[in-house]
């Protein structure tokens, strides 16, 4: 409708007037604690499994994962170094003692020199390689719900907050530049939800109508 006024009539001042439709917005994936592990368990890749451990331990985008280096790892302070985020940013995140476990194991089975995860020549690991180790990881895992690297990313932020992690907190690891981004893992903590009482509860009544 807008092309046809705006354009074919070379009406400028209708387009103005017609409302935009509103962009439907869903709700994220989110997996349990129980899916996450099953779903790294069946990642047949060591790097893969490696890479999209990282990912979910950290909160990490596909490609904030695939540009990590070794030198990103500080075990002294027990963080996270992600360079060149969403928007060229930097930010800092927990290195969980878990992971640091796993990526020493990594590291002296893979070996890498300069990334973390390596590609070919001197790159990274391509981040197709990621997305496809989600599609047969979750194949075998046996899910019904469809799981990508961001998948994990979100599933770290609602665990977080079903934990009681401070909202505001999780807005920095995640390296959200408003709070109203991170506001959304509120609709999907299930475990907060289960676990906040109804004004029903409150109430006496009986179900069975009296006579």
């Amino acid at each position: 409708m807008r092309f046809f006024y705006g354009v074919t009539l070379n009406r400028a001042e209708i387009p103005e007037r017609i409302a935009y439709a509103r962009t439907p917005r869903k709700l994220p994936t989110i997996l349990s604690a129980d899916e996450v592990v099953r779903f790294l368990e069946v990642v047949p890749s060591l790097k893969a499994r490696a890479a999209l451990t990282t990912a979910y331990a950290a909160g990490l985008r596909a490609s904030e994962a695939v540009s990590l280096k070794v030198a990103d790892i500080d075990s002294d302070r027990m963080v996270l170094q992600v360079r060149h985020g969403k928007g060229a940013k930097d930010r800092t995140v927990m290195l969980s003692p878990q992971l640091l476990g796993i990526l020493r194991t990594y590291w002296r089975l893979a070996r890498p020199k300069n990334w973390l995860f390596p590609g070919r020549g001197d790159k990274p690991i391509d981040v197709q390689v990621l997305h496809a180790a989600c599609r047969s990881a979750t194949k075998a895992a046996g899910l019904t719900k469809k799981v990508s690297v961001h998948t994990l990313r979100h599933s770290f932020a609602t665990h977080l907050l079903e934990s009681g992690v401070d909202i505001r907190v999780i807005q920095v690891l995640l390296g959200h530049s408003n709070l109203s981004t991170t506001a959304r893992y509120t609709q999907v903590a299930t475990t907060t939800i289960a676990k906040t009482q109804s004004p029903f509860d409150r109430l006496s009544l009986d179900v069975v109508p009296p006579g």
